[in-house]
């Protein structure tokens, strides 16, 4: 969507005619610039984005499925199992001095050589660090204590009863209609009634003139990235290199998983 329909500029004349035209951009773009805040004030939108921070580095691991625990107590848990595999190493540093941003990007589950273009087997080697599939970034306050090619370990970032925010990709269900989508209730299904599952009314006719944006109606369902916040850590196995997180997490088993501290404003992350 184009903001400006016709970005305006004043051209002075003087001798040197690069600063005629250069005073024309500079003023064009004030312009633009005008235009964009209003329209920014208008959606009450702001006009600095920040991407959000992490409240410390975390790993990748694999969902492997879910189980019930038993606490010493005899309490059971649901849980989720989730393992690693090779991986989990710093493969790039970003600072404010050279990206703008303090980042430490990390690195999991290897795979063979001509799985990777060369650009991404360059990056790698930059590093020094082994021929990774997926790549994940951790937006930190701070990287001091991180260098590439240097191997996160689960057990040594978190403890049993830590809190953490997992994020991963949801089961994919294809189309589907409102019922199973939104739960919408079903319509009467005797006495001659010829509305049994479908969406009804989705709108007034001459007022508006139109449905409304965001209406819940039939559609793809499933299959994007969504993040479960402060689940507690229940158990940590270092034999067979698989923690236990209470409750359920996105995705089937064999997905990739995003695990880092849980989010607390005031504690570990600032309420700015």
């Amino acid at each position: 969507m184009s903001i400006i329909s016709s970005p305006f500029s004043i051209s002075i004349p003087c001798s040197n005619s690069s600063s005629s035209s250069s005073l024309s951009f500079s003023t064009s773009f004030s312009a633009q610039f005008v235009k964009l805040q209003q329209h920014q004030r208008k959606r009450g939108g702001a006009m600095v984005v920040k991407m959000s921070l992490e409240a410390g580095v975390g790993v990748m691991g694999t969902k492997l499925g879910m189980m019930s625990f038993f606490q010493p107590n005899g309490e059971v848990v649901p849980v989720t199992v989730v393992g690693f595999k090779e991986g989990n190493i710093v493969t790039q540093i970003k600072t404010d001095a050279t990206d703008g941003y303090n980042a430490v990007q990390v690195g999991y589950r290897r795979v063979r050589d001509r799985k990777l273009t060369k650009p991404e087997m360059g990056h790698l080697e930059k590093a020094g660090a082994i021929p990774m599939r997926h790549l994940q970034e951790f937006r930190l306050q701070s990287v001091d204590g991180f260098e590439p090619n240097q191997r996160l370990v689960f057990d040594e970032l978190f403890n049993e009863g830590d809190l953490v925010d997992v994020s991963g990709t949801t089961i994919g269900k294809g189309f589907q209609g409102g019922i199973k989508r939104h739960n919408f209730k079903r319509g009467p299904m005797s006495h001659g009634s010829k509305s049994h599952r479908q969406l009804g009314s989705i709108g007034a006719g001459t007022t508006p003139g139109r449905v409304y944006k965001g209406k819940k109606m039939p559609g793809r369902m499933g299959g994007t990235n969504r993040k479960t916040r402060k689940l507690k850590i229940v158990k940590i196995d270092k034999d067979l290199n698989v923690i236990m997180i209470k409750g359920a997490l996105p995705g089937k088993p064999g997905n990739l998983l995003r695990i880092a501290p849980a989010k607390i404003v005031g504690k570990n992350i600032p309420k700015n």
